[in-house]
């Protein structure tokens, strides 16, 4: 176990420093173009149509009178379009064939995309598009995920579907405290604020694609095997994104987007609308979890099972992996984890922020609080009584497990020790008072990637890396690691991003973009700095290092890579409406070493402000009698506003990883986990009553009387 202590780890350079955005003003300014913004003579716009029944088949679209509306060029459904490839296996794996648009006559949930319409302005293309008859034979649906759904079946993904070792039924059985509980999350929506938007146009035989992305290479690969194009002949560019929170793959708009403009021999652009995001983007899909928790008299688990069912769509086979939380948190003799799926008539659920981690730490963060309860002891002691020393499943070395120190540190400065266990017994007139805490931690990985740096005769460098700046503040932290590693400062370094033609490159998302292109452009930069101190000179086009991480990760060694945190909560809760307030939070990560405290921070308080969100508002709602979500856009769809948020506060332990060269894990995810566990638990020590299903909103307060 890696010993950790509190404070900052004193800065050599740049890395470890605050450093504000180095497109911060471009983007104050209007100066930074997005996706939707850019540019281009005969620009065409495109504007998807969906389908208006759950299940069934198009039987014909009548685009003859569209076709005769002022501007409109074309109409594309799957009686037209471009045939094109969806069976072959991607950088994620086997496709979602939602983005292979217009191939069949089958509509496998509310929301497919039937057609694109093609016009001279966006207005024009909505008018079109909203006036497109599409008639359909209608067939009967199913959208109603339940726990006890007997077409339910393991399923696997990225990680293995089961788990299991030891006796679980015979430790439960001889644990003196059990907790046998089931818990539920709603659907969820990523809500970024740019919507997802491409422009494609052909440029001498090459596909040119604008786009809003989480990894240009990426979007490259998958484009070239739909359209049976060779890379090369495919160049994506990506520069500005918006947020994306693991919506920004590959999806029904740039496919489209690139259809029409093979048609039509010019650029077309096509925008989703916020409600098709709804349908079109992916969403986190809603969980039904079950965990079940033995413990001798000293509170040390004997029993841990966690199963977690979640729903996808037809076509498609997504697993949220709610169960890898318990894999890696906790140990017990007999230990099982089981991911469960069901297919659905319902758009396919995709990656958003903390996948599986952020709804299965609700579940097992919260029955952990109750077995404390149970127990008679503290929820921290609790905790940590039961730190493993390896892997739970895995039985290999942490590469470091600094959680305990978050929970210290944590309690000491949230005022931890001054509370009273019991439920119920602080009150400020009509508002009752509690306080609860939950550990989360998040995977921590990186992609093989390339770099280029340059130095150039002014002196100058340049580095090049098809990286995706999220709003994460990439650019800056690469800046600064190439800075360092060059043993110069921030401003004789130009970082250039979110281009294809720079060579491949991980993607932003997963808590691996800042490590997987940091360990690329270090490696660039610390060979080009060793070149130039041979005194060689530089000429006038200066020179090029370019690094590939690829064997350097293959050689890493086998350990559990993770980020760490400990999540503090304090809520109120009104005695007449049932209202839940979070009046404060406190996080404290052991996230590897931090590039730039300033983003870092600000990541981190993302992160606890969705997880508010996630406990008390987050909830989208199909009606299962037409297949489709009731008010599918940010006024049907609550999240948490600047009203809703609280004072918060995200510090860390010193916790570098020894084998990065810079040290890094990964704080994008882990702000999140436990999050939602932490105000559950702090609304029982309010009340005294046990939520186990998101969001807790006032209803369900009032319902379970924990408001009176």
């Amino acid at each position: 176990m890696t010993t950790a202590t509190t404070g900052r780890t004193a800065a050599k350079g740049a890395v470890g420093t605050a450093h504000t955005r180095v497109e911060g003003r471009d983007k104050v300014t209007g100066a930074a173009r997005y996706a939707g913004e850019i540019p281009f003579a005969g620009l065409a716009h495109g504007w998807l149509v969906l389908s208006t029944v759950a299940r069934g088949r198009v039987r014909a679209v009548e685009s003859g009178p569209v076709l005769e509306m002022p501007g409109v060029l074309a109409v594309l459904h799957h009686g037209n379009a471009p045939r094109v490839e969806s069976d072959y296996v991607g950088t994620m794996g086997v496709p979602d064939p939602t983005a292979a648009v217009f191939q069949h006559d089958r509509v496998p949930h509310m929301g497919w995309p039937v057609a694109l319409v093609v016009a001279e302005t966006p207005e024009q293309a909505r008018e079109a598009a909203e006036s497109l008859v599409v008639h359909y034979d209608e067939e009967p649906h199913d959208t109603a995920l339940s726990a006890d759904r007997a077409d339910a079946y393991p399923a696997g993904g990225f990680m293995p579907a089961v788990t299991e070792k030891g006796d679980l039924e015979a430790e439960l059985a001889a644990s003196a405290h059990v907790v046998d509980a089931e818990y539920t999350t709603p659907e969820e929506h990523h809500s970024m604020m740019e919507p997802h938007a491409a422009t494609a146009h052909w440029d001498g035989g090459r596909l040119e694609v604008v786009d809003s992305n989480q990894g240009v290479t990426w979007v490259q690969g998958e484009l070239a095997k739909i359209f049976s194009l060779d890379e090369s002949a495919v160049h994506v560019r990506s520069e500005h994104i918006g947020g994306g929170f693991g919506s920004k793959g590959v999806r029904a708009h740039q496919v489209s987007a690139v259809m029409a403009a093979t048609v039509l021999h010019r650029p077309v652009r096509v925008v989703m609308t916020r409600r098709q995001m709804f349908s079109l983007a992916g969403y986190r899909s809603p969980t039904a979890q079950r965990v079940r928790l033995g413990a001798g008299a000293d509170g040390r688990l004997r029993a841990l099972e966690h199963r977690s069912l979640n729903q996808t769509s037809t076509v498609y086979e997504f697993i949220e992996p709610s169960t890898a939380v318990a894999r890696v948190m906790y140990d017990a003799d007999a230990h099982r984890t089981v991911n469960d799926v069901v297919r659905l008539d319902v758009p396919s659920p995709t990656y958003m922020r903390a996948p599986g981690e952020a709804p299965g730490s609700f579940a097992l963060e919260a029955a952990l609080d109750e077995l404390a309860e149970r127990c008679g002891l503290d929820p921290i002691e609790l905790r940590l009584r039961n730190e493993p020393e390896t892997g739970p499943v895995s039985g290999m070395p942490f590469s470091s497990r600094n959680l305990a120190a978050c929970f210290r540190e944590g309690a000491r400065r949230f005022g931890w020790a001054d509370r009273d266990p019991r439920p119920r017994v602080r009150r400020e007139g009509r508002w009752l008072l509690g306080t609860g805490t939950a550990a989360g931690s998040f995977h921590s990985g990186a992609l093989p990637s390339t770099a280029l740096v340059t130095a150039e005769p002014d002196g100058t460098f340049t580095v090049r890396i098809a990286a995706a700046d999220i709003g994460t503040g990439a650019r800056t932290a690469i800046t600064l690691v190439a800075a360092d590693a060059l043993e110069t400062t921030p401003d004789r370094v130009r970082v250039h991003i979110g281009d294809s033609d720079f060579g491949p490159a991980g993607i932003a998302g997963g808590s691996m973009g800042t490590r997987s292109w940091a360990w690329a452009v270090d490696a660039a930069a610390t060979e080009l700095r060793e070149r130039l101190a041979l005194g060689t000179g530089i000429p006038p086009e200066g020179i090029t290092v370019r690094s590939d991480t690829t064997k350097a990760l293959e050689a890493l060694a086998h350990k559990e890579r993770h980020s760490f945190g400990a999540q503090f909560a304090e809520v109120a809760v009104d005695t007449a409406t049932g209202e839940v307030r979070v009046r404060r939070m406190l996080g404290i990560f052991a996230a590897g070493r931090i590039v730039n405290p300033l983003t870092a921070r600000n990541q981190l308080l993302g992160g606890m402000a969705w997880g508010i969100s996630m406990a008390l508002h987050e909830e989208a709602v199909r009606d299962h009698a037409f297949g489709g979500l009731y008010g599918p856009d940010l006024a049907g769809y609550h999240v948490a506003t600047h009203a809703d948020v609280p004072r918060l506060e995200a510090d860390w332990v010193d916790d570098p990883d020894p084998e990065d060269p810079v040290g890094i894990k990964g704080v994008g995810e882990v702000g999140i986990v436990g999050v939602a566990a932490a105000i559950a638990n702090a609304v029982w020590h309010a009340t005294g009553v046990r939520h186990r299903h998101l969001p807790i909103r006032p209803d369900r307060v009032i319902e379970a009387g924990g408001h009176v």
